[in-house]
């Protein structure tokens, strides 16, 4: 019987974590009303044939199965339709204008003014005189545009030229080297290691964790000690 409920246990949680792998990699805060209600229906149907023996496998594979599906047909149409979508969906409401709350819009949202402060605490903005508007998007997360006098200043308000910025790869971790990254930033393993012995590490077995950006920013976090920022000559642009 144990072992009947262990393989049992095992197929129903491949089959689920498939599925939701496949239906898209979105937070429970990210959903869509429809999509959440099909996610919680799924968990619930999972547990059933997992602890029922008596109860054929397939008896809880097709209703989830069948969730799944209904999840692609619901998407289908809300991206077809901007009908079908504000219904399966709803529609961002503005609960904050230039005029102050909109309480028509919270009392449409079944919201409180203790949901809205937290949901502005959340966002960072804890006095309403500082957003010129609020919406209240329909996956449930809160959007904020701060008033012109709160917003924090940029390089382009300060008429500053700012070097673009790059997004940086590993190509050390845990000690180990990631060959594919290296080729990526187009630089050797020999390179790397001459570069990290310059820094004083003579085993790169002491180093955690080595990044590099497409400007040539080394970031080097050792096991023992603060991180170390290193800046390499590239002989050319890189790409990735």
């Amino acid at each position: 019987m144990t072992y009947t409920i262990i393989v049992r246990s095992i197929i129903i949680y491949c089959i689920v974590l498939f599925l939701l792998r496949v239906m898209g990699k979105r937070q429970l805060g990210e959903m869509q009303p429809y999509e959440f209600v099909i996610t919680m229906i799924i968990a619930d149907l999972a547990t059933i044939p997992m602890s029922d023996t008596a109860l054929p496998l397939l008896h809880g594979i097709i209703p989830i199965c069948t969730l799944a599906l209904l999840h692609f047909f619901f998407s289908f149409l809300s991206r077809k339709s901007k009908y079908l979508r504000k219904i399966l969906n709803g529609k961002p409401v503005i609960v904050i204008t230039p005029d102050g709350i909109d309480y028509t819009a919270l009392q449409l949202l079944n919201m409180t003014f203790n949901d809205l402060m937290e949901s502005l605490r959340t966002s960072g903005y804890f006095h309403i005189e500082e957003v010129l508007y609020a919406i209240m998007q329909t996956n449930g997360s809160l959007s904020v545009m701060p008033r012109s006098a709160y917003s924090p200043l940029t390089p382009q308000d300060m008429h500053l030229k700012k070097e673009e910025s790059s997004l940086p790869i590993i190509v050390l971790t845990e000690g180990k080297i990631d060959e594919s990254n290296l080729n990526m930033a187009q630089i050797s393993e020999q390179f790397l290691k001459q570069e990290l012995q310059s820094l004083g590490f003579s085993n790169i077995k002491e180093i955690v964790l080595v990044t590099i950006d497409q400007q040539g920013c080394m970031y080097i976090k050792p096991k023992i000690g603060k991180f170390i920022t290193h800046k390499i000559e590239y002989n050319g642009k890189r790409h990735w």
